[in-house]
């Protein structure tokens, strides 16, 4: 390897560390690909739009209510639940990373 290389190597290495440590530890491992198909599959955002109006996403800030990465867990488990989605444990994780990652930022 180049010394060019092994740089960027070692600076692509560093911004996945510092990615994951930044992650909850409850979404480690988390797949997110598989969260996005799972809220598409089950229009999550057109259910929001009908409950909340707009583009749905007034749902992800109801005055502080949802103040920890559990918390966000807790309510995509509620959605799951109510809806009977019949989620697995990881899918309901796999979704509550997504919506941390694009709404939340819990770290």
């Amino acid at each position: 390897m180049t010394r060019r290389t092994q740089l960027s190597f070692l600076a692509a290495i560093g911004l996945s560390v510092a990615a994951a440590a930044q992650t909850p530890s409850i979404f480690q491992g988390a797949d997110l690909t598989l969260g996005e198909k799972l809220i598409a599959e089950h229009k999550c955002t057109a259910c929001h739009q009908r409950k909340v109006g707009g583009d749905g996403s007034a749902i992800y800030r109801p005055q502080g209510r949802i103040n920890a990465p559990g918390v966000l867990r807790g309510m995509v488990e509620q959605c799951n639940t109510e809806l009977n989605l019949s989620l697995f444990p990881e899918e309901v994780t796999a979704i509550a990373a997504v919506l941390n990652r694009d709404h939340y930022r819990f770290r």
